[in-house]
């Protein structure tokens, strides 16, 4: 039943009681002396024993049900209606009773007895449905029904002590008496207070215990009105009809309870429950399934795939270059990226394919209901190339490309975490080949096994001093005079032996390595060229390449100044290499530097030509070379565009008042190409391969004279 209904049948209700209360006082002469005395009796005393049982039921399920959760509103309406169950008893038994006529109990008391229990119901109401509600204790359970009960008996005992002084005719008909009336009033005003509290409390949302509440409330003011009218001692048509609106009234408060402390926290439990349990297997930004469900689906899966022969594919698709997004547009947008993706990929989903989110720019897909590997290829390859990679955000139109990895079952993976595993790895293995889909293969996983074990060893090589330099000499193209070096790192691996530096520096980048092995080289170069000088050969400029993570750093050039001072190397004869790609974030490339040119050394830009630099922000940069990348000049001969872009660099270094480097140089074609150009300087195996610290000291670098 819902509010609205329950809403309505509290009316007709309600309205049919103030309809009968109302016809009984409009025609009082004729209900007066209506009925034989002992069958109101009898009727009226059985009313009163299905109010003390009522009553005692809402004891009964308000203290005994889901006791280790007892709320104040269950516990004070438990307690409140066993102090009213023993009321209705007691007046079961007082004058009005039926073969009790011998009890201790004489009118007056009854009259009191129902004077106290109705203020004690009005006021407990008012107090219990209209004040917050929040767990007990067990021990200020115990307590509380302690010193009720110690209370109640003692209120007990005096009325039953002192009941002879008591006034006979407090509650008497003559008049309808002041004090009877002040009663009633006060009564009244005390449930009317409570209506209001309930009311006031479910202000925001009605429910249907508070309506069932609020009925029971206005039952027991009629029922009260009804028991007040004449003498309360003499029994009458009037209080056997208000006894049984009591009984009814109580009957409302049972089940308004019910709903109120058991159905409806209960319901709010049953919805509490569904909403984390959503958000475990949710996520929150798009809704999506998370990997948590992504994982008990497949395992669902799999337990009954010996039952059927399709097989089944993950595939996990990777939005490209996404960190790049978040940096440049927010992640706010980011965000809105990653929803309106999700959607699509859903869209996409036929009925038999679901689409998860796995987390920061990935999201995971199943593939069922094939029995063929390429027929799950194919399909999972027309659903990558299905999305529509042009994404508006707020008036605003992106271009993404994504990537995508598969593994199928049983072929690639036998297992929920290695289907997962390996269908993300494969996704990564196409973003290092720049392919958009690739399927899992074995030698995926004995690469990426190397290179974790490769990092680990490289955590340990630096301590171990496996690594060293090599060092490869740069000649002036006019003088034919060595007139400076480019220091190069190698790793002599305990087990692999000599490793080239394309296998292990991107490891070194990915993992963080290179920031601790960059200073290393640093140092290393510094201490070697300090050396050479003080051994007296002629002083050169060494060029160090800087790492992206190295570059990025807030105090860089305090760390090389903190080097060049520990090793004793001037400034001037340290050259730091940086790419062109450190330097498309302007402002904060020409923020470091110029903190470097202050320290005193020398900056070029290496392999200059393959990235995108903007010549009108290379002439603000504090550089003093550009090395022409080795690419350019290995075709220089043979590519009319190569030579042209060779000169065209030349010459605008020449107008810019740059050195210019040739990196590469493998023919005596190409030098003199180089020096037509007029290229300043080349390195290269025409001149010398990169060769150990002490070939170099030995065969090229020149003493001093004298």
């Amino acid at each position: 039943m819902n509010v609205r209904t329950e809403e309505k049948t509290a009316v007709i209700h309600i309205g049919l009681g103030l309809l009968v209360m109302i016809s009984l006082f409009a025609f009082f002469e004729n209900f007066e002396n209506f009925g034989d005395t002992q069958t109101i009796q009898v009727i009226q005393l059985v009313g009163g024993l299905i109010c003390g049982a009522v009553a005692f039921a809402i004891f009964a399920q308000g203290w005994i049900w889901f006791a280790e959760k007892l709320s104040k509103h269950r516990f004070y309406t438990a307690i409140l209606f066993i102090v009213l169950a023993g009321f209705s008893f007691l007046l079961a038994m007082g004058p009005d009773g039926v073969g009790v006529r011998d009890s201790d109990m004489d009118t007056r008391l009854s009259n009191v007895c129902l004077v106290i229990s109705h203020l004690i119901c009005a006021v407990g109401m008012l107090v219990i449905f209209s004040a917050s509600d929040n767990q007990i204790t067990r021990r200020y359970k115990v307590s509380v029904l302690l010193g009720t009960a110690v209370g109640s008996g003692a209120l007990l005992l005096l009325l039953f002590s002192y009941q002879q002084i008591l006034p006979e005719s407090m509650l008497e008909l003559g008049s309808f008496p002041q004090f009877k009336l002040t009663i009633w009033i006060i009564t009244m005003l005390l449930y009317s207070a409570g209506i209001a509290g309930v009311m006031y409390h479910h202000r925001k949302a009605k429910t249907i215990a508070s309506l069932t509440v609020v009925r029971a409330l206005l039952f027991m003011m009629m029922g009260y009105s009804l028991l007040l009218t004449g003498d309360p001692a003499k029994p009458s048509f009037y209080h056997m009809i208000g006894q049984w609106y009591m009984a009814i009234s109580y009957y409302f408060v049972l089940k308004g309870v019910y709903q109120l402390t058991i159905l409806e926290p209960f319901r709010v439990q049953q919805k509490i429950e569904a909403r984390m349990k959503h958000m475990a297997y949710h996520d929150d930004l798009t809704g999506l399934p998370n990997i948590r469900r992504l994982k008990e689906t497949l395992a669902g899966m799999l337990s009954t795939s010996s039952k059927t022969s399709e097989l089944k594919g993950v595939a996990v698709v990777n939005i490209d270059r996404f960190k790049a997004i978040n940096d440049s547009l927010g992640y706010s947008t980011g965000d809105l990226l990653l929803k309106e993706l999700g959607k699509r990929l859903e869209m996409l989903c036929t009925e038999q394919e679901r689409v998860y989110r796995l987390g920061d720019d990935e999201f995971a897909l199943i593939f069922t209901g094939l029995t063929e590997s390429k027929q799950l290829e194919d399909r999972a390859e027309q659903l990558l190339h299905s999305v529509n990679p042009s994404i508006t955000i707020v008036d605003t139109e992106y271009h993404v490309s994504l990537s995508m990895g598969l593994a199928i079952f049983p072929y690639d993976a036998k297992s929920v975490d290695h289907l997962i595993q390996y269908a993300d790895m494969a996704v990564h293995y196409a973003k290092e080949r720049d392919v958009t889909f690739l399927r899992y293969s074995e030698d995926m996983k004995l690469r990426t096994q190397a290179r974790v074990e490769l990092e680990n060893d490289m955590r340990k090589a630096l301590d171990r001093e496996e690594f060293f330099l090599e060092f490869q000499p740069q000649f002036n193209l006019l003088s034919g005079k060595m007139v400076g070096m480019e220091a190069l790192v190698r790793w002599n691996h305990p087990k692999r032996g000599l490793l080239p530096p394309n296998e292990f520096i991107p490891i070194a980048e990915e993992s963080g390595l290179i920031v601790p092995l960059g200073e290393w080289v640093l140092k290393t170069a510094c201490g070697y060229n300090r050396r050479w000088q003080l051994e007296g050969f002629d002083p050169v400029c060494v060029s160090v390449n800087l790492s992206m993570r190295q570059f990025r750093q807030y105090n860089l050039a305090e760390k090389v100044d903190s080097i060049l001072k520990e090793v004793g190397l001037e400034a001037h004869y340290l050259e730091l290499e940086v790419t062109e790609s450190m330097t498309f974030d302007i402002e904060t490339a020409l923020n470091q530097l110029e903190s470097l040119k202050k320290l005193g050394v020398h900056i070029s830009i290496d392999d200059f030509g393959t990235g995108y630099s903007s010549l009108n922000y290379l002439k603000s940069l504090p550089i003093d070379r550009l090395k022409i990348d080795r690419s350019f000049v290995r075709e220089v001969m043979i590519d009319g565009n190569d030579a042209a872009i060779v000169s065209t660099i030349t010459m605008m270094a020449h107008h810019l008042k740059l050195k210019v480097t040739a990196e590469g140089v493998e023919s005596k074609e190409q030098l003199e190409f180089l020096k037509q150009q007029n290229c300043h300087e080349g390195q290269g195996y025409l001149f010398s391969k990169p060769v150990k610290a002490e070939e170099l000291r030995d065969h090229f670098l020149n003493r001093k004279a004298g």
